[in-house]
């Protein structure tokens, strides 16, 4: 309403010239005068400049501040939809870095269990291959200390079966000194003989 304001008054006062145009020139189909197109020239010009100033220092400005107000708005929704727009990508970064390092922390959960279990197997192939190792050892010692008791009884009874075969042999009594000397040597040439 209050820009047109302006524009009403503008119109009245150009009703006066234009009904003075009127009543000069009731005569139809008339031209006229230089001294009437002047004073219509001159009313044109003056009702022109009253608008043009009315224009200038009412609506014009009415006008320039809502479009300033205008492009701030947009200026402002502008760089709020850039600094959101940077917001989004800011927190995709983020998603992205913390998807990447989530992923890079469970390939790294996956790799050491992987190696723990690996260290475990090799662990327990380990122990188990010193175990047997020493369970083969300590049969062999077994073995080969039943193998001597085994020998030393089988000489201790064949040396005193023929002792006493040949004190039968010989009617005579071997003493017991001589028979466990008779022992020691046949033990230390067993040995000997299968030692090599």
């Amino acid at each position: 309403m209050r820009r047109l304001f302006p524009l009403s008054a503008a119109a009245f006062l150009t009703l006066p010239a234009s009904l003075a145009l009127a009543a000069a020139d009731e005569s139809v189909g008339a031209l006229p005068t230089v001294k009437q197109g002047l004073a219509t020239g001159i009313t044109g010009i003056i009702v022109f400049l009253l608008v043009l100033a009315i224009l200038a220092t009412k609506v014009w400005p009415t006008i320039t501040t809502a479009l300033d107000q205008r492009a701030e708005k947009i200026k402002e929704e502008i760089e709020a939809a850039e600094l959101a727009q940077q917001q989004a990508r800011e927190a995709l970064q983020q998603y992205e870095k913390s998807l990447a390092q989530a992923r890079a922390e469970a390939q790294k959960m996956l790799d050491d269990a992987k190696a723990q279990q690996q260290a475990i197997a090799a662990d327990l192939k380990a122990k188990s291959d010193v175990e047997l190792n020493a369970m083969r050892e300590r049969a062999k010692r077994d073995i080969d200390s039943a193998k001597r008791a085994a020998l030393a009884e089988i000489y201790a009874e064949t040396s005193s079966l023929a002792a006493s075969i040949a004190g039968k042999i010989l009617q005579k009594e071997i003493r017991p000194q001589d028979q466990q000397r008779l022992v020691d040597e046949s033990l230390a040439e067993f040995q000997a003989a299968h030692a090599n």
